[in-house]
């Protein structure tokens, strides 16, 4: 027996957020690719790296959130037809 899934696309808000965290560690080397200044102890690059791997639950969060609210929202609509 086989079961049928269908995968939903996503929101563009919920796309945005989850790529945010990828573009902010890959594509802004070049901007904070120096040793000096040093924050809380930690060379700026360092730093910049481990904010993001703090901040990126954040932003996972806030695309989910943004998702459920949409699958409520289409929920919603579907129980009123």
């Amino acid at each position: 027996m086989y079961v049928l899934f269908f995968a939903k696309k996503p929101s563009p808000g919920a796309l945005l957020l989850s790529l945010v965290p990828f573009a902010a560690m890959c594509f802004t080397v070049s901007a904070w690719d120096r040793i000096d200044p040093m924050v809380l102890g930690l060379p700026f690059n360092i730093f910049w790296l481990i904010s993001w791997v703090v901040l990126t639950p954040l932003c996972m969060w806030g695309a989910y959130c943004l998702e459920s609210r949409q699958k409520a929202d289409t929920s919603d609509q579907d129980k009123r037809r």
